[in-house]
């Protein structure tokens, strides 16, 4: 038995059988973890890299790219038609501007939080004392551009989570498929916590928090990637969240607070949570209005 998938916005459609789909789940995953938790052992036991050293963290952010691209090439040889590699600039450019700007949103709304819980007292010295100074504006454009530049070494892992994984979870379904990948997602990055790429003061709370939040960036990501059609905005926002959220983050509450690493990511979920439920009520409704129609 065979079924129809189609590229977000595209009318090309690619035939793949189910039993196909679960060989090429099986053997994406087999590559993906065993390359990266292979490649951080040898790294940091080997080589002695540092968790922060780009020769540790390039290799291992493009192996799941590295299965996708074997998988569909050489398991399944399903081909790239479904891949959404297309940049698509002229019908997206709505897309990747929310893929840029949104982490910075994010992270004012979760600093916005940080003071009203009483977690963090800013000294603020633009006009009146008010708004950012001229240097905390640049800094946040600064980590801005990086993101754009750095958007290629994220799609490295969109490439292969966003758009192979999760098209072929549960049938694609909206929630089912996106929290099952960030969850997968999530299990991928624990090594991680354990080689100093993050400090955990309680591990387990850590984990746990870190695993919420990547669902949440999943529902995210996986509706920047079908709205746009292209691969390459939800991998800009994926930057976005490394270079501007949790840089921003990282830099203002966990090291000027000093509330450390887990309670900027806790506060940072709420608003990752609302944007979450917002996507999958709009697209919920969007779904049911097409069927109506038809």
């Amino acid at each position: 038995m065979s079924v129809i998938l189609r590229t977000p916005r595209t009318k090309r459609p690619v035939r793949a059988g189910r039993a196909t789909d679960r060989t090429g789940v099986a053997a994406f995953l087999a590559l993906s973890f065993g390359g990266t938790w292979g490649w951080l052992w040898c790294a940091t036991a080997v080589f002695g890299l540092s968790p922060l050293n780009p020769l540790l963290q390039v290799p291992a952010c493009c192996m799941p790219s590295i299965a996708a691209v074997v998988v569909r090439r050489w398991v399944t040889r399903e081909g790239f038609a479904d891949a959404g590699l297309g940049l698509r600039l002229k019908t997206a450019w709505p897309y990747y501007l929310a893929a840029w700007l949104c982490p910075a949103a994010l992270a004012a709304c979760t600093l916005g939080l940080a003071v009203l819980f009483g977690l963090w007292h800013p000294r603020l010295s633009g006009l009146g004392g008010v708004l950012p100074g001229a240097d905390d504006v640049l800094t946040v454009l600064g980590m801005m551009m990086a993101s754009l530049v750095l958007t290629p070494l994220y799609w490295g892992e969109e490439f292969g989570w966003t758009s192979y994984l999760r098209p072929r979870l549960f049938g694609g379904a909206l929630l089912p498929s996106s929290l099952v990948t960030g969850l997968i997602w999530a299990v991928w990055h624990v090594p991680l916590a354990f080689i100093g790429y993050v400090d955990f003061p309680n591990m387990a709370l850590g984990l746990l928090v870190w695993t919420v939040s990547f669902q949440f960036q999943e529902v995210i990501l996986m509706w920047l990637y079908t709205r746009s059609g292209s691969i390459w905005v939800a991998s800009l926002a994926h930057a976005g969240n490394n270079m501007v959220l949790s840089l921003v983050l990282g830099q203002v509450l966990d090291e000027g607070a000093g509330l450390g690493p887990t309670w900027p990511m806790v506060l940072s979920t709420i608003p990752l949570a609302v944007l979450s439920l917002a996507i999958t009520v709009h697209t919920r409704r969007r779904t049911a209005v097409r069927r109506t129609n038809q």
